[in-house]
C-alpha cells in the first residue's frame, strides 16, 4: 500500500532523511518510532505532499507520489499533530466543509457526516461550536474529518498527544476499528506502550535512517527477552538476556537490589538508539 525506494530529504547540510526504503502492507498498522529529530516528521511530510524529496519515489495505492498527486490527494487522510479545526464551526460543519473540498456529492455527503459523527461518538454534539470541545473530542473530530472521503490510507501524527490515559486507550479502540474497517493506517507516536498495543510493525529512526524493523516482539526478541534492573548509585542500570536463566544468574551475581522483567518496546529503542523518545 505504500513503497519508499530511496526516500532522501536535506535542509542544508542535514541530512534530514537518508535513502529510506520501506514497503507498508494493505491494511498493516505500522509504528515509525524516533527520537527528536530522527526524521520521522519529515518522512511524513514528502508521503503527504507537504515537502519534496531530494531523491527518491514514494508510491501510495499504487500512485507515485510526485507525479500523481490529485490520485494521492484523495487515497490518503491526514490527522496533524496540531489541531487545526475551524473553532467557529460546528462538529458537522467541519465535516460538510471537508467534504465539499472533496467534491463529494451533497446527498453523499449528507450520509457520510452523520455516519462518522456516530462512528466517532460526537453525533449528539454535532451542532456545537467545536471551539467548545475538550482535547479529545477535537482529536476524534479530527479522524472523522481524515476519513470523511474514504481514504485508504490514514496518516496519524502523534495522534494522542496531551491526551489522558482514559481518553488515549479509548482513541486506540478507534484506531483499531478503522483498521478492521480496511484502513492501512502509519503514525508517530512519542508513547512507547501506544506502538506495541497498536501496530503490526515499527520501524525505528535515527538521524534520518531507518535502523530497525520488524513486529514489537520481533525488535524485543533481537535485543532480549529480559532485563535485568539495577542502581548502581550513579543511577539505572540495565543488562538484556535472552532467557529468564541468563538473568536470574547475571542478578545472582549482581550486588544490590536488582528487578528482572521482560523487555519492552522501550529498552529496545534505548538499545538501538542510546536515548529514550522525546530526547
Amino acid at each position: 500500500m505504500i513503497e519508499i525506494k530511496g526516500l532522501t530529504k536535506n535542509y542544508g547540510n542535514l541530512q534530514a532523511v537518508s535513502d529510506l526504503n520501506l514497503r507498508i502492507e494493505q491494511e498493516e498498522i505500522f509504528g515509525l518510532l524516533g527520537p527528536n529529530g530522527a526524521g520521522k516528521t519529515t518522512t511524513v511530510r514528502m508521503l503527504t505532499m507537504l515537502t519534496r524529496p531530494a531523491a527518491g519515489e514514494a508510491y501510495i495505492a499504487g500512485h507515485e507520489v510526485q507525479r500523481d498527486l490529485a490520485r494521492v490527494r484523495h487515497a490518503i487522510g491526514v490527522v496533524p499533530q496540531h489541531m487545526n479545526l475551524d473553532q467557529e464551526l460546528t462538529a458537522r460543519e467541519n465535516l460538510e466543509l471537508h467534504g465539499r473540498l472533496y467534491k463529494m456529492p451533497a446527498a453523499e455527503r449528507g450520509r457520510r457526516v452523520e455516519e462518522l459523527l456516530a462512528f466517532v461518538e460526537l453525533g449528539e454534539r454535532a451542532g456545537e461550536l467545536v471551539g467548545r470541545f475538550s482535547g479529545g473530542m477535537k482529536r476524534r473530530l479530527m479522524i472523522a474529518r481524515a476519513l470523511m472521503h474514504r481514504p485508504r490510507v490514514l496518516f496519524l501524527d502523534e495522534p494522542t498527544v496531551g491526551l489522558d490515559p482514559q481518553t488515549r486507550r479509548r482513541m486506540w479502540d478507534l484506531v483499531r476499528r478503522m483498521n478492521r474497517d480496511g484502513a492501512t493506517i502509519l503514525l508517530t507516536t512519542h508513547y512507547i506502550e501506544e506502538a506495541d498495543a497498536l501496530c503490526h510493525r515499527v520501524g525505528i529512526m535515527d538521524r534520518g535512517r531507518l535502523i530497525a524493523l520488524g513486529s514489537p516482539g520481533e525488535l524485543k526478541e533481537r535485543v532480549g527477552r529480559f532485563v535485568v534492573e539495577g542502581f548502581d548509585g550513579d543511577g539505572a542500570t540495565y543488562a538484556l538476556f535472552g532467557t529468564r536463566e541468563e538473568a536470574v544468574a547475571y542478578a545472582g551475581r549482581t550486588s544490590g537490589g536488582v528487578t528482572i522483567r521482560e523487555t519492552t518496546l522501550e529498552d529496545v529503542f534505548i538499545q538501538l538508539t542510546g536515548r529514550r523518545v522525546g530526547e
